[in-house]
């Protein structure tokens, strides 16, 4: 069994913060105006955002966040044009995963099909679930993919700047 670096124990220590703060940040923007469920599952999909981005450096880390925004804006842009029209169904998870690999494929990003086919899943999952106002599903997803990009990249960074300025290290 590897020992753990310092640096090993710093970076679950950070993780396991900015996973806190995903999803206590997710869980009270969307008390006021959400239904527990939508609140529980944004909480959920904040940290999910959040351990995506959180990668070994910092370069690393903010490919990994521009790769889930993008896959998150075109399943965004999808199931909210699908949604305003239609139902939730399992042909539509088919249709739109599809139509979502097609668009990262010409966009030239075919390392995003994964992601934006996850995140098209549970859009539509959750607008199944959901039965009053489904469409609202895509927005709330995107504001939660927000939220857990915006501080898994924050408190990656700061920790990595300031453990390696103690340790006289490079920036990780």
């Amino acid at each position: 069994m590897k020992r753990l670096a310092p640096w090993d124990v710093a970076y679950a220590a950070d993780m396991m913060l900015a996973c806190w703060l995903s999803y206590a940040a997710a869980t009270w923007a969307f008390v006021q105006f959400a239904d527990k469920t939508d609140d529980l599952l944004g909480g959920m999909w904040a940290v999910i955002a959040t351990i995506f981005v959180f990668r070994e450096t910092r370069v690393h880390s903010w490919s990994a966040a521009l790769d889930r925004l993008l896959a998150t804006v075109v399943s965004f842009a999808l199931c909210l044009a699908y949604l305003l029209a239609f139902r939730s169904t399992p042909l539509a998870i088919g249709l739109l995963v599809g139509i979502g690999t097609v668009v990262m494929m010409l966009l030239n990003r075919r390392d995003n099909v994964i992601v934006t086919g996850i995140t098209i899943t549970v859009v539509l999952v959750s607008a199944a679930i959901s039965r009053e106002n489904p469409w609202l599903q895509p927005v709330l997803r995107l504001v939660d993919t927000l939220i857990g990009v915006v501080v898994g990249l924050s408190c990656k960074w700061i920790a990595s700047y300031v453990f390696s300025r103690a340790a006289g290290e490079p920036v990780h």
